[in-house]
């Protein structure tokens, strides 16, 4: 069952109306034929449904990129890849859930070292997974698994869904802010190509960790900010419920961030977000990964290196 936003409840009542009349058809309560009902309602349904995500604002966005049915690492790790083989530990510390990584075959693709933030989808595993906020051990792990792959001649793609990395005091004496550098550097430093896709929420230095890439993607309803529109809102007005006013000024979405020139490439979504078809969404970003990643298979490492520092280097030129 869909979980509806706010924004999202006319649609709600209609889709409510819609499973009320097939559940009382289903029992056979009534003699009349009722599809033709049903199907005016779909219709309807279907076009409320284009409206709201035809127009959404940057807040809305930051709600859709956050939906709780979202799909996650894990889910993508189902529905674009033909074998995955997790590798965890930092070799220093333990293992960060929030983080995972591994060895993996894309479908109809190259096999490719695979790097994301899992946040979990039910109470147990978002604790399990600490919400996707990486702590050092995660991305002393990433770093790990990315010079693996340079060194195996592996192309890295990441998956990027975080609201930031842990701000915990443990954290923090474990080195947080070396650890998201040294990752941050490891992927400037990469021998081989790499591809980065924000998927959900690209948050702080916890996003820029896994996406210092030469080509990084959005889906459509993500969103990726230095602080969340909450935090900026809580330093600029002392309040959190102006919100979607930062949100608006921080120019948040993949729509405003392509124009920006801060990502190359914007994944269209199923209409309604990923959330309502995380499998044709998959099927999606799985092709925009593999034509990215044939683009730069030709490419020496000094290149690669360069067109990550050039890229990094032109943001906010144009500002």
């Amino acid at each position: 069952m869909i979980s509806y936003l706010e924004f999202e409840k006319p649609l709600a009542e209609l889709e409510a109306q819609i499973k009320s009349l097939r559940d009382t058809a289903a029992k056979g309560d009534v003699d009349v034929d009722i599809d033709g009902e049903v199907a005016r309602l779909e219709e309807k349904a279907s076009a409320q449904l284009a409206q709201i995500y035809r127009n959404l604002s940057p807040w809305q966005k930051t709600q859709v990129a956050r939906h709780p049915q979202r799909p996650h690492f894990r889910d993508y790790v189902a529905h674009l890849c033909d074998d995955f083989v997790a590798l965890g530990g930092d070799r220093n510390y333990g293992d960060d859930q929030a983080i995972l990584g591994g060895f993996a075959t894309l479908k109809d693709g190259p096999k490719v070292m695979l790097i994301g933030h899992e946040k979990g989808n039910d109470v147990q595993s978002r604790l399990k997974h600490n919400f996707g906020m990486g702590k050092p051990e995660g991305y002393r792990k990433a770093a790990r698994l990315m010079e693996m792959a340079g060194r195996f001649g592996l192309p890295v793609v990441t998956l990027v869904d975080t609201s930031g990395a842990f701000p915990g005091i443990e954290a923090e004496e474990r080195g947080q802010a070396e650890a998201i550098a040294r990752a941050t550097q490891a992927c400037l430093d990469l021998p081989v190509p790499m591809v980065a896709t924000i998927v959900g929420e690209g948050g702080s230095g916890g996003a820029v960790a896994l996406a210092a890439a030469e080509r990084v993607l959005m889906l459509e309803n993500a969103v990726y900010s230095v602080i969340s529109p909450e935090g900026c809102a809580s330093i600029l007005w002392r309040t959190a419920e102006r919100a979607p006013e930062a949100a608006e000024a921080m120019k948040v979405t993949a729509q405003d961030l392509k124009k920006l020139g801060v990502i190359d490439r914007i994944v269209n979504e199923p209409l309604g977000g990923a959330h309502r078809d995380p499998a044709a969404t998959a099927l999606g970003l799985g092709a925009a990964i593999r034509e990215e990643l044939a683009g730069l298979s030709g490419l020496d490492a000094a290149d690669l290196r360069s067109r990550r520092a050039e890229r990094f280097l032109k943001i906010g030129e144009s500002f």
